[in-house]
């Protein structure tokens, strides 16, 4: 309950920033941005540096787009994202990734009278790109060791259902949805096994490849300039499942900051948090910082 606590009050600080910006003038039809980003970091020392430290150099892929839909009181927002990251230390035998997600929304919405209240029915998918290991070391050679832990659709998460959504406009919304399904898919064989227990692998039972769960989600989005030049992206996900443990409610938190430097170079800073009890007991954060190269259409 304090984590929850805690997200809503910092995401409501967040959304009362957002209602002071101006509202935006709603153009009918289809309305379509997207982005592209690269970011690096790196750092670098001789054989003969002291302070301690080992070079790497690490790389994060960007890719953003949206397509929006709004005819009279009918709207339809969809957003594709793409983040996917490696970094590399020198002597390391492996890179590792620094992130890796692919992630599609969708809302629609039909307006209750003149207000800022919307019918809603919403979708969300996401999942990996790319193979995720557990590192260790061989206890003969020492040498580092890796083991396949996650890959494409291992786990992949689908939640869908109807609910009720507070829209200002396509860069401020919330939507609360109490009855939500929820599949989670999995690789059948992360679940099968002799020493495998069920709820194992990111809840699971032995020896299925799927998990449903029905319960409540609410989803928030802000992206606003906090100063000129300086845009911040905030998504924010939650979700309690009535069937198991209703009071551990799963957690989900982006936040994209851009500083702009001109039309394609830009400072970039990611922090994303994710509690799910079911894959670990316990926060999962993630923080990149970086230069970036732009490209938007």
């Amino acid at each position: 309950m304090k984590k929850l606590v805690l997200a809503l009050a910092i995401f409501g600080g967040i959304f009362n920033l957002s209602a002071q910006e101006e509202e935006e003038e709603q153009q009918e039809g289809w309305t379509k941005e997207g982005s592209i980003s690269l970011l690096f970091n790196q750092s670098a020392f001789n054989d003969e540096w002291t302070g301690g430290g080992t070079s790497n150099l690490a790389g994060n892929f960007l890719f953003n787009y949206d397509f929006n839909y709004l005819k009279d009181d009918f709207t339809w927002d969809n957003k594709l994202m793409v983040d996917y990251g490696l970094t590399k230390q020198r002597g390391d035998a492996f890179e590792r990734k620094t992130s890796d997600r692919l992630e599609f929304n969708s809302i629609a919405g039909k307006q209750v009278e003149d207000s800022n209240w919307f019918y809603s029915l919403f979708l969300n998918f996401r999942t990996q790109i790319a193979k995720g290991y557990n590192f260790g070391e061989d206890p003969e050679s020492g040498e580092t060791t890796r083991t396949e832990y996650t890959h494409f659709l291992s786990p992949g998460y689908l939640q869908f259902g109807p609910g009720m959504l507070w829209k200002k406009s396509e860069n401020f919304y919330v939507n609360i949805a109490p009855a939500t399904g929820r599949m989670v898919f999995v690789d059948k064989s992360f679940t099968s096994g002799p020493d495998y227990a069920d709820g194992d692998y990111f809840g699971v039972d032995a020896n299925k490849a799927m998990r449903f769960e029905l319960g409540t989600s609410v989803s928030g989005y802000a992206k606003f300039d906090i100063i000129d030049n300086v845009r911040m992206e905030n998504m924010l996900n939650l979700y309690s499942n009535y069937l198991e443990d209703p009071q551990n409610v799963d957690i989900d938190y982006t936040m994209n900051m851009k500083m702009k430097i001109n039309d394609y170079l830009s400072t970039n800073l990611i922090f994303q948090a994710i509690y799910d009890d079911n894959a670990v007991k316990g926060f999962q954060i993630r923080e990149v910082f970086g230069l970036g190269f732009n490209y938007g259409f």
